[in-house]
């Protein structure tokens, strides 16, 4: 079974609209690392995840510690940050047995780019959206619009361009 690995932005922006029940569209296991939860400290997203991971859909994870090492040693960091917890989740899947597909949701350049090269699918919370758009016949493309807008509003700017890709591939 896939793995999906949460990172801090993805939270933060489906949280501030309510949306993190958009996740659940995803098939496979869908992970916020420990670190992740604890940094997200905003409301409503504090209250908007709790919820989430009070169901059955979505849970909190920790990777082993040998993982986080070689997380931080790629990244250069010292301490355990949201960065190396999303980038552990990667590495401890790609040595395991269960080689299934990898995926991480983030809006962060260097953890988008150290996944991708580490073979992990990524996408963003627009993604996220546009997902949930073409695989739930309950969220219709107008709904869809709606939250990316708001996601643009709450902290997630896009540039124009970005956003009316974004709107574009969701279709009418």
């Amino acid at each position: 079974m896939s793995r999906i690995y949460v990172g801090p932005t993805a939270v933060y922006s489906l949280g501030q609209v309510g949306e993190l029940s958009l996740l659940t569209s995803f098939d496979g296991d869908v992970v916020v690392p420990k670190p992740v939860r604890e940094a997200s400290a905003v409301e409503p997203t504090v209250t908007n995840l709790d919820e989430l991971l009070d169901g059955d859909d979505v849970r909190a994870v920790t990777e082993a510690d040998a993982d986080i090492e070689r997380a931080q040693r790629l990244l250069g960091e010292k301490d355990v940050g949201t960065a190396a917890a999303v980038i552990a989740g990667v590495l401890a899947r790609r040595d395991s047995d269960d080689r299934s597909a990898v995926a991480v949701v983030s809006e962060d350049r260097t953890v988008r780019q150290m996944c991708r090269g580490l073979g992990a699918q990524v996408t963003s919370s627009f993604g996220v959206v546009v997902r949930a758009t073409l695989e739930d016949k309950y969220l219709s493309p107008r709904q869809a619009k709606r939250i990316v807008r708001r996601i643009d509003q709450h902290g997630m700017h896009l540039t124009g361009e970005l956003r009316e890709r974004a709107v574009g591939e969701i279709g009418d």
